[in-house]
């Protein structure tokens, strides 16, 4: 049952999340708010994961939601279920695409597609961003205003923005790596 409730999830996801695996972020989000497989702080740290390691960021992502709730088999079926509407849909389009290449509707579509995807991706980044930097669940338990910041997301942060700044020539992946250690540096030291 949890392998087919997997792929159901996952297939819903890979069906409407168009703009790549930043815009399955809110179907993430709703995933985890219905199964509880997962938590948010859990999510934020796929997300740096699958930011970290090659290949698609929502691929990743599935891949490790089903590995923790179902195991190799719970991972290969997420995935499955994750990319079987992208190959449907590619194969529909390529036994279509010659004669619908020139039409204007079509093209009318994917243009009205740009600010969607745009908008899901934006709307994750904002996710992260608040995941990162602010501590929600602590301020409520709390009240106290100084446990609503992140102090080592916003210095972490505060970092990689000067580093950036200071060596711009640098590849992106090099910040990324450097955030991957020090997150891990930071998880060892119980920061």
């Amino acid at each position: 049952m949890i392998y087919w409730q997997l792929f159901y999830e996952f297939f819903k996801t890979g069906l409407f999340a168009v703009g790549g695996g930043l815009a399955t972020l809110p179907f993430l989000y709703g995933i985890s708010d219905k199964t509880g497989w997962f938590t948010y702080g859990q999510l934020a740290d796929m997300v740096a994961i699958s930011e970290s390691t090659p290949g698609p960021i929502g691929v990743n992502m599935a891949t490790y939601v089903g590995f923790t709730t179902g195991g190799f088999p719970g991972a290969v079926i997420a995935t499955l279920g994750l990319i079987t509407p992208s190959v449907l849909v590619i194969l529909i389009i390529a036994g279509f695409l010659k004669a619908f290449r020139d039409n204007r509707y079509v093209q009318y579509v994917f243009y009205g597609l740009r600010p969607a995807s745009t908008g899901l991706i934006a709307a994750a980044g904002f996710s992260i961003a608040a995941i990162s930097l602010f501590q929600v669940d602590l301020f409520r338990q709390t009240g106290s205003w100084l446990n609503l910041f992140s102090w080592k997301g916003i210095l972490l942060a505060a970092v990689i923005y000067f580093l950036i700044k200071k060596f711009p020539k640098v590849h992106p992946a090099a910040f990324i790596g450097l955030s991957a250690v020090a997150g891990v540096a930071f998880r060892f030291a119980g920061v």
